[in-house]
């Protein structure tokens, strides 16, 4: 306990006789805070938020005066920290963002109620005064432990006059560090890449410099000409960043721009320099920046050279500019090239940038009480996943192929029985926005001849022109079918086999205990710049769609999330807080066409993007790790899980193999043909029945010794 004398505590020596409520002091040590963070704690009563973010209680920073007199504050007293000279700091001190401070507050919480809590540091998204805004967070770090910190029921108030009680750590509980980054609840992230070498420089005498970029938000509502003349004409003309303007600070206008470089020293994301940073030849450079109101906010590029001749310390010559405003940006997903502007206005060059616009889901009742995005067991090594259920069935030669229609309810049923741990399944949506399962972007449909009665032609649909009920009315056939002209199954008569089962329909009939890895099928751009498909949805409803049905029909089953596309998965981390995200990622390959973004492209590149969006790991296909099984060991080492998925994994001795080298799941076909004779059991069975077993051992251990408790029947079944 800490001993000193605290200031704003009243009535400590009957605050435990206050009906059935006593006080709390919540005390935290929190390092390195940013511009602008500030400390909160949410829990699972009334009075601390009912984990919902923004009921969460706002924690004062402690005040160590020449006395060393810690000064505390209710949970209803103002926010604002008032120092020695009486100037509101609102809980920061200069010269500290980077030390170590206390912060705390003091809540009446009943006596009677076991407690759970968390602590998050957030930043506070003032209204912009518009009709429905109001003040809401940025959530940046949170805790994320699977067991809460905890207050047990009946224990008396943690200080008196004279102890404070020790501060938590922020991030460390039960002696270990448990902390991921926030998701979007109010506020949108642009990210911006910045690669295959994309600004041109006309000027002669800048061409072979080394040029640094910088972007920042610029709030076009409030940042009129009027409001920009009063810090000097030299802002308007020069067009610096306002980073580098000495401009006070406005609360309405929150925006956080942090910066990531896809190399093995600054792939996580980071608040960006002064000057921005140098671009240099083939680098894969990312800029995101959260703001919350999107639709008022241009983004000005900035362009720096430092001189040949300057010595350490001389700020560099600013060469130019660009601006991308907010109209540019309508489509979730797109590329620009935007002028580069002379500090003289005239044109000197050009930037190509992709981007990607990720929303929230709107609407969604998100909670603070536990996250799976970066949850993995120990003992989950080495799972066995049903490849579209229980195998591909359209492969080209026919004796590899599953006996069961792939991505069929049944297909899932089967591998399941055959005790897979995980089944693997390809999701998109009809054109009604109905999420089926089902892996190719196009299906075949028949059209006979008119003057050929027995002849027939098969005619390629895609998948997105059809609604849910076409789908499951119209004979489709699979497109290998249709090429080959050879029907493979029969069995339109039996509802399980049907192919295009809806995603909720799979999550309400699967057992509870058998996984799911979705993988979300998307349209990919290759290296030659043609697309796989012609997409008509937008990114962001598109995936809000499916996102919406995990949550609502996902319940506590082992749910993870997978795609090709390396946006996709930075989006789904960001867009929802409960359930993990891989990168799927053919890395070097000879046996598909490469795609275009270079973080597809090997495996030490996904493996930066998984950092970078901060996911639980990476899916690998195995012709790379068994090109160089060292790979294992690099994603590993990031901290990382790895998956595998491809037709290699299709032989006993190479899964075997797989999972020797340390692999967390091997995906493969017909795994119904490798465990014929001894019932393998999911393993997220054997633990909920342990975990059942568990539960009844202390239910009995609760009871007196005449009481018997008798197991349920069917305890061995779930």
């Amino acid at each position: 306990m800490h001993t000193c004398n605290i200031i704003k505590v009243e009535n400590v020596e009957n605050s435990d006789m206050r009906g059935s409520k006593r006080d709390w002091i919540f005390r935290v040590q929190v390092p390195n805070l940013e511009k602008n963070e500030v400390v909160y704690v949410v829990g699972n009563l009334p009075e601390l938020g009912a984990w919902n973010h923004n009921q969460a209680i706002l924690m004062s920073q402690e005040h160590v005066s020449r006395r060393e007199s810690p000064m505390l504050f209710d949970s209803n007293s103002s926010s604002d920290f008032y120092s020695d000279d009486g100037n509101a700091t609102n809980g920061m001190c200069d010269g500290e963002e980077k030390n170590v401070r206390i912060f705390s507050q003091k809540v009446a919480l009943p006596i009677d109620a076991d407690i759970e809590f968390r602590y998050f540091i957030a930043v506070i998204c003032q209204s912009n005064g518009t009709k429905n805004s109001a003040k809401t967070l940025i959530i940046r770090k949170w805790e994320t432990h699977m067991t809460p910190r905890q207050i047990r029921k009946n224990t008396p108030s943690n200080f008196d006059n004279d102890t404070l009680p020790d501060p938590d750590i922020f991030s460390y509980h039960n002696n270990y560090r448990k902390v991921e980054r926030g998701w979007l609840t109010d506020e949108t992230v642009i990210q911006f890449k910045v690669f295959n070498n994309p600004i041109k420089l006309w000027k002669h005498r800048l061409q072979n410099k080394e040029v640094h970029i910088k972007m920042t938000p610029v709030n076009l509502v409030r940042h009129n000409s009027l409001e920009l003349q009063q810090f000097g004409g030299d802002c308007v003309d020069d067009s610096l960043s306002m980073d580098t303007q000495d401009i006070v600070d406005q609360p309405a206008f929150t925006s956080i721009t942090e910066i990531a470089v896809m190399n093995d020293e600054e792939a996580t994301f980071k608040v960006q320099e002064q000057f921005g940073r140098p671009y240099n030849a083939d680098e894969f450079v990312i800029f995101s920046v959260a703001v919350r109101y999107p639709e008022t906010i241009a983004y000005l590029v900035d362009y720096y050279v430092y001189s040949s001749r300057c010595f350490p310390g001389e700020p560099p010559n600013h060469i130019g500019f660009s601006y991308i405003l907010p109209s540019t940006l309508q489509p979730s997903v797109g590329l620009l090239t935007v002028p580069i502007t002379s500090t003289k206005h005239r044109p000197i060059g050009q930037l190509t940038v992709e981007y990607v616009v990720i929303k929230p889901i709107p609407d969604y009742p998100w909670d603070m009480s536990i996250s799976y995005a970066k949850h993995w067991e120990q003992r989950w090594s080495g799972l066995d996943v049903g490849h579209r259920g229980l195998g591909t069935s359209f492969k080209f030669e026919t004796k590899n192929c599953a006996n069961v229609r792939e991505n069929t309810i049944a297909s899932l049923k089967t591998a399941s029985y055959h005790g897979a741990d995980m089944v693997e399944f390809d999701v998109q949506l009809s054109k009604d926005f109905i999420p089926v399962i089902y892996h190719d972007f196009y299906v075949s449909i028949s059209l006979k001849r008119k003057k050929q009665i027995d002849a027939m032609d098969m005619l390629e649909i895609p998948v997105k022109d059809l609604t849910l009920e076409q789908l499951h009315l119209l004979k489709v056939y699979h497109v290998a079918e249709g090429r080959e002209k050879n029907q493979r199954f029969f069995d339109e008569d039996l509802e399980d086999h049907q192919p295009f089962p809806t995603l909720q329909t799979a999550l309400q009939e699967l057992e509870r205990h058998v996984g799911c890895n979705i993988e979300i099928k998307w349209t990919m751009q290759l290296k030659d710049g043609t697309f796989e498909l012609n997409h008509p949805f937008d990114l962001n409803m598109y995936l809000d769609i499916i996102l919406k049905v995990v949550l609502e029909y996902g319940g506590d089953r082992k749910i993870v999330f997978s795609s090709f596309n390396p946006d996709i998965c930075a989006m789904i981390r960001l867009k929802q807080n409960k359930y993990p995200v891989v990168f799927l990622t053919q890395g070097i390959t000879t046996r598909y066409p490469t795609y275009h973004d270079p973080r597809c492209q090997s495996v030490p590149m996904a493996i930066r993007h998984a950092l970078a969006a901060d996911i639980l790991g990476i899916n690998v296909h195995s012709e790379d790790i068994l090109r160089d099984p060292s790979q294992v060991k690099l994603v590993r080492d990031a901290g990382l899980i790895i998956f595998c998925w491809g037709d290699d994994n299709n032989d006993k001795a190479t899964i075997q193999h797989l999972k020797q080298l340390g692999l967390h799941a091997v995906i493969y076909d017909k795994i119904d043909e490798y465990n014929p004779k001894e019932k393998k059991e999911s393993i997220f069975l054997v633990d909920a029945r342990e975990s059942q077993k568990e539960l009844i051992a202390v239910a009995q251990c609760s009871q007196t010794p005449q009481t018997q408790i008798s197991t349920p029947v069917n305890a061995e079944k779930e």
